[in-house]
């Protein structure tokens, strides 16, 4: 059984960088829950590129235990809230919480669905 949440990211079409701002939404949302239950996570943005189209996705794991279902509400409206914001502010967002200490995971590509819930995949992260 694994420990954690996994969101689908929905990106409004025709954005000039969708890759940074899959990203910012991502870790600010991950950051953002850490900072509220102030307890230690872990997460990972991921671009997984298939035959005819990608889509991104927001996998948030506590390291030693499993999350609580609640969790997926508060992460969801967190997406929510940002995914509303301009990509200038979503950018200045993303800066500000950088200089309050936010440590980015940078954005993964991967091909086809992987196992996200395997320990290998988690490895890079200590």
């Amino acid at each position: 059984m694994h420990r954690g949440i996994e969101i689908d990211l929905h990106l409004t079409s025709n954005l000039r960088n969708e890759n940074f701002v899959a990203e910012a939404l991502g870790n600010l949302a991950a950051y953002r829950l850490q900072q509220e239950r102030n307890e230690p996570l872990q997460w990972q943005v991921i671009r997984v590129d298939e035959s005819h189209h990608h889509h991104f996705r927001l996998i948030v794991r506590h390291p030693e235990r499993p999350l609580d279902i609640g969790l997926t509400h508060a992460l969801k409206r967190m997406l929510d809230e940002l995914s509303h914001e301009s990509e200038a502010e979503l950018s200045k967002r993303f800066h500000e919480a950088r200089a309050r200490g936010l440590q980015p995971t940078p954005l993964r590509h991967v091909h086809e669905s992987p196992d996200l819930w395997q320990d290998d995949f988690w490895n890079h992260l200590g």
